[in-house]
């Protein structure tokens, strides 16, 4: 069997649900490592669809006053989140000599969103091909990491489900990591999550904003405008029972394109990205990482942070 072939296998059997979002990603990961990628550029950008539009699907799920609760509660959270994450890896990607542009995406990456706030924010500093490579894979390989250790943290230390949903949305990059993680830990940790996650992602705009005027940069901003969509979405499924057997099949089609995303992130991984990251970036984007993960559970776990 082809690298093309295994690729469409483990894509099918990932977006019908015959597999876990943990094991999609590790499905992923084993292809990447272990084949050249024959759809490397058609697989980044369907993953980056089918993460905004499963997003969309999930929002079918969801109550509207529970998704406006944990929004209301994890917007302050987000942005006091947002603002340490910002000063501190600004400050250690410079005690690490990290090229500046890429020391700032892969900074923007875990404080905002992963990929997606490094693609808005890439364009606006005018980084080139290459530091925004090293930024994504750098954040990527970190995502990865926390999708398959986190349940297991959660599970240590007996975070309740809004616990472990509040700290998945705050210290794991992605959307579609944190909809995988929470997802093995409980419905609550999902709503929880998902929401206070899509909360964070909105913080792109007034980062790219910023970074617009400090560069003078005239790119265009990019807004997150699946976020709206998913808003009105969970209106929907809220305000309109009548159409309970449609948002049913949405949400579930929505899960199951987030395991079909992981997938494709995994397969886009590689010993190839592990070298053209290098290790001063990579550096600063665990010690990051690790901060914020670390400073983010003790104040949950301390009832500083709550829901």
């Amino acid at each position: 069997m082809n690298s093309r072939t295994l690729f469409f296998v483990g894509l099918i059997l990932c977006a019908t649900g015959v597999v876990s979002p943990p094991m999609a990603l590790l499905l992923g990961l084993v292809y990447g490592f272990s084949f050249p990628h024959p759809y490397h550029v058609d697989s980044r950008n369907l993953s980056r669809f089918l993460l905004q539009a499963s997003v969309v699907g999930l929002g079918f799920g969801m109550n509207l006053q529970d998704v406006m609760h944990a929004g209301r509660s994890g917007l302050a959270y987000t942005a006091g989140g947002i603002a340490f994450a910002l000063g501190f890896g600004l400050l250690a990607g410079r005690l690490l000599s990290v090229n500046q542009k890429t020391s700032f995406l892969i900074t923007a990456g875990t404080a905002i969103c992963g990929g997606s706030a490094i693609a808005a924010v890439a364009p606006i500093v005018e980084a080139d091909q290459e530091e925004t490579a090293v930024s994504l894979g750098t954040v990527f390989i970190l995502n990865s990491i926390a999708l398959l250790i986190f349940p297991a943290i959660g599970w240590a230390f007996h975070l309740s489900q809004q616990q472990f949903g509040l700290w998945s949305a705050l210290a794991i990059h992605d959307t579609s990591s944190v909809v995988g993680a929470t997802s093995r830990f409980g419905a609550i940790a999902l709503v929880v999550g998902t929401t206070v996650k899509l909360t964070r992602a909105l913080w792109i705009v007034p980062v790219s904003i910023g970074a617009a005027l400090l560069t003078r940069s005239k790119s265009r901003i990019q807004w997150p405008w699946f976020i709206l969509f998913f808003c009105l979405a969970a209106v929907l499924n809220t305000y309109l029972p009548s159409l309970a057997s449609v948002s049913s099949i949405l949400s579930n089609l929505g899960k199951l394109g987030l395991t079909a995303t992981l997938f494709l992130i995994g397969t886009g991984l590689s010993t190839t990205t592990l070298r053209h990251v290098g290790v001063r970036p990579l550096l600063q984007g665990v010690i990051l990482w690790i901060v914020v993960a670390i400073s983010s559970l003790c104040l949950i776990v301390a009832g500083v942070i709550s829901l």
